[in-house]
C-alpha cells in the first residue's frame, strides 16, 4: 500500500518539475535568442518480489516472468531546443545583429568567455561593442597594418576609436579621359582650343582644378594636349596663389616639339597677285578686290548690282589707311524689284511710277507719282533696296526705257581699311620688295599663310614664276595625342605605344621675391587617354576628363578628409564604416564559434551560455560564420525566442492531467488504508 503512496509523490513532483519547465518557456516567449526546453519522463527502480525462472526440462513446467512493482517516474533529462533557429525580427537598429546558422557570438565579461545567440549590441562610452543588456564586450579581430582581418585569438572589438572616426584625405594619382573627339569641332581648330577641366584633390584635401585643352594639327588625326592653368577651390590660378612667373613652374604636362614640313606654294590663279622679278629686289604686287580693301562695301547690297564702278576720288598713288574713298557708277531696277521689293506700283499707260506713303495710323495716303527728277524718292528707294549711304547726283539723273526698268546713277563714299596704292586704273594694291623683312607680309599677302601661336613659316626660295619653298613648323608645349586614321580607335598620347601621360608636380618653386615655395603636397598624376575616340559627332565633342581610373573601386581619384556618417555589419560579420567623403572602411569582424554538442553548453542566464564538458571548449581563436558556407549574420534584425506557444500550452494540458491523475493515487490509497484502520472496529 505504501508503494502506491510514494509512486504518486514522484508523479507529483516529476509533473511539477515539467511544469515548472513549461512555465519558463512560456516566460521567456519574448525573450531575444531564447531556446526553448522540454523535460524527458524516466520510471523508478523496480521492487522484484519474484525472479524470472526458466522452463524446466525434467519437470516439464516452462519459464516463469519475474514480478517487479515500479516505485514511481524521475525527470530523466531536460533538453534544450539550442539548435532550432528563432524567428526573425526587424529593428532597424544597424547595431542589432541575428545569427543564421549554428554558431554562438562570443562576449567576455572582463574576466571570462561566454557565448549568445542575443545580437542586441551597442557602442558603450569608451567606443566598444558590448551586449546591451549587460556590457560585456563582443570579440572578434581587429586589424594588421596593412587594414586587413588579422586572425588570431579574438580580442574586444573597439569600433568608434578616435581614428575610425574620420578618414584621411588623400591625394589624386589617376585620371581618365573619356568620350568623342570630333575632327570638324570648331573648338580644336581655334586659338584657346577644345577646353576641359580636371577637378583632383592634393595630399591634404583640397580640391584643384586643371585646366587643358585640347588642339588639331595639320595632319588628319593628329592633335596636341597641352596644360593651360591650374586654379585652387576659390578660382585663384596658381600662377597668382604662389607669385610665380608661369604655370611650368608648378606642373609640367609634356615638353615642346616641333613639326616641320616644307612645300612648294604657288600664286593665286586669278591674277591678284604678280611678281616681277626683273626688278632689284623683286617685287610682288598683290591687287585688292573692292570689297577687300572698302570697309562695308560687301555689305552693301547695291554694290553687287552696281555696274561701271570707277574711283573718282582721291587721286592715284599711295592711299593710307582710313582714306575716304569715292565712287560712282549706276545700278539697273527692273519693274520686278521695284513693285515686289519696294512696293511701286506702275502704270502701263503713262509708263510711269507711283507709290502710296504710310500713315500714322497704319493706312496710306494718296498715290504719288515718281518722276524722274525727284532724286530724293528715288535715293529712298536704293536705301530701301539695301544701297544705304549711296547719293544719287542730279547729272548724269535716272533714265527708265520702256519696259519700266530704271537706271539710277549714284554715288557713294566708302573708306580703306589698310595701306594701299591706287592705280591709274582705279585699282588698289600694294607692293612689295622681296627683302628678308618683308617676307612675314609676303607671305600673307601672296601666299595666304598666316603665322599663329603653334605655326610659323619660313620662305626658303622662290623661283622666277613665283613659286616658293615655303617650311612650316608646328610647335607646341604639350603630349602629342594621335588616332588611327582608318578606325578613329586611340593610338597613343605622348610617345608611341603610350596610354597615359602625367602631370609632373614641382616639389617646391621659387616665387617672385625669390622665397621658396613648398609643393610637397602634390602629388603626380597620371592621365590615361586610351579609351577616348576621333570619330564623328556631328561637329561636337563629348570628351571628359574625370578623376580616378575609371574602374569598379576607381582607384586613385583622391578625397577630402571624411566624417563617420555610418556603420555597417556584413554577412561575413566584418564591420565597415562609411564617411562622407565616399570611402569605406574596414573596421573589424566579429568572430563566432561553435560546439560539437551545443546542447551540452550550460545556461548561465541573461541569455548566456558557458562551455561545459560535454559541449566541448572554446579554442579561443573562432571562426569566421562564413568559412562553413552555411552560416551568415544579417544587421538591423534579431532573433526571437523558439518557444512554440501552441505547443507548450498542449504540454501543460497534459501535465495538469498527469499531476491530477498522480494526486488520485494518493487520495485512493488514502481511502484504501483508512478502510484498513476500520478493521478494528
Amino acid at each position: 500500500m505504501m508503494r502506491s503512496l510514494f509512486s504518486g509523490v514522484s508523479g507529483l513532483k516529476t509533473h511539477q518539475t515539467r511544469m515548472d519547465v513549461i512555465g519558463n518557456n512560456i516566460a521567456n516567449v519574448n525573450t531575444v535568442a531564447y531556446k526553448s526546453q522540454n523535460m524527458i519522463f524516466s520510471d523508478l527502480l523496480y521492487q522484484t518480489t519474484q525472479a524470472a525462472s526458466g522452463a524446466n526440462a525434467d519437470t516439464g513446467r516452462g519459464g516463469i516472468n519475474a514480478r517487479q512493482i515500479g516505485l514511481g517516474a524521475k525527470a530523466a533529462a531536460i533538453n534544450t531546443a539550442i539548435t532550432r533557429q528563432g524567428s526573425a525580427q526587424s529593428t532597424n537598429n544597424p547595431w542589432d545583429v541575428m545569427i543564421s546558422g549554428e554558431s554562438f557570438f562570443i562576449v567576455n565579461s572582463g574576466s571570462q568567455n561566454f557565448f549568445t545567440r542575443d545580437g542586441s549590441f551597442t557602442i558603450d562610452g569608451s567606443g566598444n561593442l558590448v551586449m546591451a543588456s549587460t556590457g560585456y564586450r563582443v570579440m572578434g579581430w581587429g586589424l594588421d597594418e596593412d587594414g586587413n582581418i588579422q586572425s588570431g585569438p579574438v580580442q574586444a572589438l573597439q569600433i568608434m576609436k578616435a581614428e575610425n572616426m574620420t578618414a584621411p584625405a588623400e591625394a589624386t594619382t589617376k585620371a581618365i579621359v573619356s568620350g568623342i573627339l570630333d575632327k570638324n569641332d570648331t573648338n580644336v581648330h581655334s586659338k584657346a582650343g577644345l577646353v576641359r577641366t580636371l577637378s583632383f584633390f592634393d595630399a591634404r584635401g583640397y580640391l584643384y582644378t586643371a585646366q587643358f585643352s585640347i588642339h588639331a594639327l595639320s595632319q588628319d588625326g593628329n592633335y596636341y594636349v597641352q596644360l593651360d592653368d591650374i586654379m585652387n577651390e576659390n578660382g585663384v590660378s596658381l600662377k597668382e596663389y604662389y607669385n610665380v612667373n608661369d604655370i611650368s613652374q608648378i606642373a609640367t604636362f609634356g615638353e615642346e616639339k616641333h613639326i616641320t614640313e616644307t612645300k612648294v606654294y604657288g600664286l593665286p590663279d586669278d591674277g591678284s597677285v604678280e611678281y616681277d622679278d626683273t626688278t632689284n629686289p623683286p617685287t610682288f604686287k598683290v591687287n585688292y578686290q573692292y570689297g577687300e580693301i572698302l570697309k562695308g562695301f560687301s555689305d552693301n547690297v547695291m554694290m553687287s548690282m552696281a555696274n561701271d564702278l570707277t574711283v573718282t576720288a582721291p587721286a592715284a598713288g599711295n592711299v593710307a589707311a582710313g582714306t575716304q574713298v569715292t565712287m560712282t557708277g549706276n545700278v539697273t531696277l527692273d519693274k520686278k524689284i521695284l513693285q515686289e521689293k519696294y512696293g511701286l506700283t506702275y502704270d502701263e499707260k503713262e509708263k510711269a511710277y507711283y507709290y502710296a506713303e504710310k500713315q500714322a495710323d497704319g493706312s496710306y495716303g494718296p498715290k504719288k507719282k515718281m518722276e524722274l527728277t525727284d532724286t530724293a524718292s528715288w535715293q529712298t528707294v536704293l536705301a530701301k533696296l539695301g544701297g544705304a549711304g549711296l547719293t544719287i547726283p542730279t547729272t548724269p539723273g535716272i533714265t527708265m526705257d520702256d519696259k519700266g526698268a530704271v537706271t539710277l546713277n549714284f554715288e557713294a563714299q566708302f573708306e580703306t581699311t589698310t595701306d594701299s596704292v591706287l592705280s591709274a586704273t582705279g585699282t588698289f594694291g600694294v607692293t612689295i620688295e622681296d627683302t628678308p623683312e618683308n617676307r612675314e607680309e609676303i607671305l600673307e599677302k601672296a601666299y595666304g599663310l598666316h603665322s599663329t601661336d603653334n605655326t610659323s613659316y619660313s620662305i626658303n626660295y622662290i623661283t622666277p614664276d613665283g613659286h616658293a619653298s615655303i617650311t612650316r613648323d608646328e610647335h607646341y608645349v604639350g603630349n602629342a595625342l594621335v588616332f588611327d586614321t582608318k578606325t578613329g580607335k586611340f593610338d597613343y598620347v605622348g610617345g608611341s605605344e603610350q596610354d597615359a601621360v602625367t602631370l609632373n608636380f614641382a616639389g617646391s618653386a621659387t616665387d617672385l621675391t625669390g622665397a621658396n615655395v613648398d609643393l610637397g603636397h602634390f602629388s603626380d598624376l597620371s592621365i590615361d587617354f586610351s579609351t577616348i575616340r576621333n570619330v564623328g559627332n556631328g561637329k561636337t565633342s563629348t570628351v571628359t576628363f574625370d578623376n580616378g581610373d575609371g574602374g569598379e573601386n576607381n582607384l586613385g581619384s583622391g578625397r577630402k578628409e571624411g566624417a563617420l556618417i555610418g556603420v555597417e555589419i556584413g554577412q561575413d560579420g566584418k564591420i565597415r564604416a562609411s564617411y562622407d567623403n565616399g570611402l569605406s572602411k574596414l573596421l573589424g569582424q566579429i568572430a563566432v564559434t561553435k560546439f560539437a554538442n551545443a546542447a551540452g553548453l550550460a545556461k548561465a542566464g541573461n541569455n548566456l551560455y558557458s562551455a561545459t564538458l560535454n559541449s566541448g571548449e572554446f579554442d579561443g581563436t573562432g571562426i569566421d560564420i562564413t568559412s562553413d558556407g552555411e552560416g551568415s549574420m544579417e544587421s538591423g534584425v534579431l532573433e526571437m525566442s523558439n518557444v512554440d506557444l501552441a505547443g507548450e500550452f498542449t504540454e501543460m494540458i497534459t501535465t495538469q492531467r498527469g499531476f491530477q491523475a498522480n494526486s488520485r493515487i494518493i487520495t485512493t490509497s488514502d481511502s484504501m488504508l483508512e478502510e484498513l484502520v476500520n478493521l478494528k472496529r
